[in-house]
């Protein structure tokens, strides 16, 4: 059986044939355009970007690494620059009739820069020829009219009560705004001593003469405040017309130029009528002691009538391409900011900032999923903006709170975009199964495959690949044996033979790495030694864990045999992964059996260590035992496992069928050799499957056989279904090769058994019974036995 099970030195590492690499350097092949091994993913991109129903928006699904963010980036661009629809520019601009709520405008791309330059000219325009307007000699003339006229009505309606007085010997004065009436004597005013001298009968024909004067005054100024009245609406008539004939002229060369777009026509009606009813607020003249200096007046004509351009588009060709990398509320929708003045905050049109979702308005946005959900408010935001088409500023908070600072509306802008959320597949089956509306709105799945099948032509496109790579870093170009090492290095990241790995991302870094080789050896190409040189250097650097176990092990602190024999005790393998370092070792596992009914205890399992599918390998070991052994007798017995020395969580299958081996070995005393270490996955037939990290587990173990010394009966026992996912390291190949060291590949527990105990297991004859003296013989005896003394 050791024969039969022993893998060869080739079946443990495919090698990459030079001869499919028909060049010298890397700097002879094309570049290498598109994306390696991402077919399916191509496809679904281009179906999501020229599918323009609502509802298509896309997720490009994949693990870190594969290229799946510069491919929906770089997917993106490459068609939007293709895109015929023009884009449009925004602009906010002051709602004149109410403030709160300013409106919005669209323009042709690149024409709303050129509308808000064109307003802010305009406005100095009107802060020149306004001023000029008011203070020119027409409208002093005119303006000195209007007052005359109504000083002459005035006038002659006084000299009429002052004619009437004169007759009757008194006289009219004016003072401090006010009129009065005194009695005259020798042309002269009568004090109060001169009045009381006079007869009696003659100071009360004064007094009722000056109350009918007064009387008579009031008959003639009757129509005082209706004088004032006209005058004052001649006065204001004449600022308009004033106003008027100073901005028209400025403002009609706009009106030409913007007829056509629509909303600016209405606006400039709008800027023109605001603006003549208040020139006199914005020159200053109604309070000459509190004129507004220069630069206040431009700031009140901006923040009134300027233009605020939150999306500005000349500059972009085809659709936008925007990437948001922090989808905070603000970032995504926008906001209304404050000025802080005394102590309370104002804010206005001019202060409304645009969002991610405003630039990428008529093209794509894309997201990080995991970034979008770690806000709060903005995925439920960013499906009703979605569902709605169309893009609203408001404060979330005030929703939670019930209260909201006094601030802007700005009116709501139509929305068509295209969201590319990016993310784990984790993610997307998440968001399928919480969220009812997330399959509508993201109907094309951008699925990134992890491997690509090893072929000649993968090979050769990957060798392209390298030298797109190593020119966008600036790196030397690599030989064929540095191409053939990175192939075989690929394979080995996805435990595959026959696969390539899709994660461009690590292909970079060890690039680089290999290049910091290269210069340090000063060689002018990246060969397979640099490659080589780089993969250890990175090893060294994340190997001190796995030093500390091994130091372990050799000190004794941790209890693992790699010689002689023992029973109930067997070497399992486990692999320990520490961020994205991952890395193998052998763990005893040890059972132990007597008479009774507990059946097998699972000790990690119990103590709340093992977690969900270890405790199911333990389970499963029941349902061979008695599936195999007890068909014609009941399956009685207590039997506990564990993991010797295990103090955290312990997961995973693959531990089943050492567990098995070493549960025969305790009930049948039989011993097991510890020069070997086991991994694999056992089912309730018996049969041996496939597990993960065989590469891994397999350098652990040979890595302590070899600090120890190698006798050449050490070696691994791998299941049949994992041969094809050897890629192990060059030491081990070597060892293999040399005998020191030994593979054994099994698809049955029966083969495991005869490998670990030196002894046929036993085939199962036509009575039911297995072959005389042999292991599952002793297993059914030993089973009988226990249930007979039960019973």
């Amino acid at each position: 059986m050791e024969k039969e099970t022993r893998l060869s030195p080739d079946q443990l590492y495919r090698h990459c044939n030079t001869e499919l690499l028909p060049f010298k350097t890397t700097e002879t092949l094309e570049p290498y355009t598109g994306f390696f091994g991402q077919e399916r993913a191509v496809e679904a991109m281009e179906f999501g970007i020229g599918m323009k129903r609502p509802g298509y928006n896309m997720f490009v699904m994949g693990n870190p690494h594969t290229g799946r963010f510069s491919f929906a980036i770089d997917s993106l661009k490459a068609i939007a620059k293709k895109e015929l629809k023009k884009t449009r520019d925004w602009c906010y601009l002051n709602n004149l009739s109410e403030s709160r709520k300013p409106v919005v405008i669209q323009l042709p791309a690149g024409k709303a820069w050129q509308f808000k330059r064109d307003i802010k000219h305009l406005i100095e325009g009107i802060l020149t020829e306004l001023p000029a307007a008011f203070e020119s000699p027409s409208y002093q003339r005119k303006k000195s009219k209007v007052d005359r006229d109504f000083n002459r009505m005035y006038d002659q309606a006084i000299e009429k009560v002052d004619s009437l007085a004169r007759d009757h010997s008194i006289a009219l004065y004016r003072d401090a705004g006010s009129i009065g009436f005194t009695p005259v004597a020798d042309g002269q005013g009568m004090d109060e001593a001169a009045f009381s001298q006079l007869s009696e009968e003659i100071r009360d024909e004064f007094t009722s003469n000056i109350a009918r004067l007064e009387d008579y005054l009031n008959e003639e100024l009757a129509s005082l405040p209706k004088w004032r009245r006209e005058a004052g609406d001649k006065m204001k008539g004449l600022d308009r017309d004033t106003a008027r004939q100073a901005i028209s002229p400025l403002i009609q060369p706009l009106r030409e130029k913007y007829h056509s777009n629509s909303g600016v026509p209405d606006y400039l009606v709008e800027l023109e009528t605001s603006i003549v009813k208040n020139a006199l607020d914005i020159i200053g003249d109604d309070k000459p002691n509190e004129a507004p200096t220069d630069s206040a007046r431009r700031q009140y004509m901006e923040n009134t009538y300027g233009v605020n351009l939150i999306v500005d588009n000349q500059k972009t060709k085809g659709a936008p391409v925007v990437f948001e990398t922090h989808p905070t509320y603000d970032n995504l929708f926008g906001r209304v900011e404050y000025n802080s003045e005394m102590g309370s905050l104002s804010t206005n049109f001019q202060l409304i900032r645009s969002g991610a979702l405003h630039r990428a308005n008529g093209g794509y946005l894309v997201l990080e999923s995991e970034k979008l959900l770690e806000q709060p408010f903005v995925y439920g935001a960013l499906k009703r903006a979605l569902k709605s088409h169309e893009i609203r500023i408001e404060n979330p908070m005030s929703e939670m709170t019930g209260m909201g600072t006094i601030t802007l509306a700005p009116e709501s802008i139509p929305l068509s975009v295209k969201v590319v959320l990016i993310g784990t597949r984790e993610t997307y089956y998440l968001l399928q199964e919480l969220d009812h509306d997330f399959e509508k709105m993201f109907r094309v799945v951008v699925d990134f495959d992890e491997d690509v099948k090893r072929d000649p032509a993968a090979i050769r496109n990957y060798a392209r690949l390298m030298k797109t790579l190593a020119d966008e870093e600036g790196l030397a170009p690599l030989n064929r044996q540095a191409v053939a090492r990175l192939v075989e290095h690929s394979s080995r990241q996805t435990e595959d033979q026959e696969l390539l790995s899709a994660h461009v991302g690590e292909l970079v870094d060890l690039l680089c790495e290999a290049d910091y080789k290269r210069i340090k050896h000063k060689d002018e190409l990246i060969n397979d030694q640099h490659v080589e040189m780089a993969l250890q250097a990175k090893e060294r650097r994340t190997s001190r864990i796995s030093s500390k176990i091994l130091d372990s092990i050799l000190n004794q602190t941790v209890l693992i045999d790699t010689e002689g024999e023992a029973v109930g005790k067997c070497n399992g393998l486990t692999v320990l992964g520490v961020g994205d370092v991952s890395f193998g070792f052998p763990a005893r596992i040890t059972a132990t059996v007597h008479p009774g009914n507990r059946g097998i205890v699972d000790i990690e399992r119990e103590v709340a260590l093992g977690q969900p599918i270890h405790s199911k390998g333990v389970l499963i070991l029941s349902g061979y035992l008695g599936h195999k052994y007890t068909q014609d007798f009941p399956l009685t017995l207590s039997a506990s496992i564990a993991l010797e020395q295990s103090y955290g969580y312990v997961d995973g299958d693959s531990a089943s069928m050492a567990e098995i081996c070493t549960l025969i070995s305790a009930l049948i005393h039989i011993p097991i050799k510890q020069q070997y270490a086991i991994t694999g996955s056992i089912n309730q037939y018996g049969e041996v499957q496939a597990i993960g990290g065989v590469n891994e587990k397999i350098e652990g173990f040979f890595n302590l056989c070899n600090t120890r010394g190698l006798t050449g009966s050490q070696g691994v026992i791998i299941p049949q279904a994992n041969v094809r996912n050897l890629m192990l390291k060059r030491e081990v190949v070597d060892a293999v090769a040399e005998g020191q060291f030994s593979i054994h590949a099994v698809a049955t527990v029966d083969q495991c058994l005869e490998l670990l105990m030196g002894r046929k297991a036993g085939q199962l004859k036509e009575d039911g019974t297995f072959t005389q003296r042999s292991v599952n013989a002793h297993v059914v005896k030993r089973l009988r036995e226990i249930a007979k003394a039960k019973a």
